[in-house]
């Protein structure tokens, strides 16, 4: 039996650590994506439960045959589930993986808390930090990045653009 949950840990290990396609530096674990993962020892199989960061992401199909990839290296077969409720939020995205999101050059999305009634408004400036100097005096250049889930940003004080993760 042993080997049996050593195998079992190995596989679940091989599947939260398959990389995001779009930002290498994260897991689809630290993306917060998986959300659910069950092991049958006795047909060799995984059932994988996976929310997408926004319904039209184009890496759901790449993150999906990553996940297939692991489960065959461990000697299984993965059957992927995509739920899109309740809907992704950067809150579960893991400290680890925001920390590496700023050691690749991406400012991470501040802790966002999911509103339970009226949504307030701002109209302060939202202050994102420089990945590269640490400076807050930065601007928003647009709102879309290489990505829907990413904006484009630049530090007034080092001058260097960036991209940062958007808060959902």
């Amino acid at each position: 039996m042993v080997t049996d949950v050593a195998t079992k840990r190995a596989v679940v290990e091989r599947i939260r650590a398959v990389p995001d396609p779009e930002i290498p530096v994260l897991s689809i674990d630290d993306l917060g994506i998986v959300r659910g993962l069950v092991v049958d020892e006795a047909q060799r199989r995984v059932h994988v439960t996976i929310t997408p960061t926004y319904s039209g992401c184009p890496a759901m199909k790449s993150i999906e045959q990553g996940i297939q990839h692991a489960a065959r290296q461990a000697g299984y077969t993965a059957e992927v589930e995509t739920r899109l409720t309740p809907a992704w939020t950067t809150d579960w995205m893991s400290e680890s993986g925001k920390l590496a999101l700023e050691r690749f050059g991406i400012a991470p999305p501040s802790t966002t808390s999911s509103p339970s009634g009226p949504v307030a408004v701002s109209l302060g400036r939202r202050v994102v930090t420089c990945p590269v100097c640490g400076s807050s005096d930065t601007e928003e250049l647009s709102h879309f990045g290489a990505t829907a889930c990413k904006a484009l940003r630049r530090c007034r004080s080092c001058r260097e653009p960036f991209e940062e993760f958007k808060s959902l």
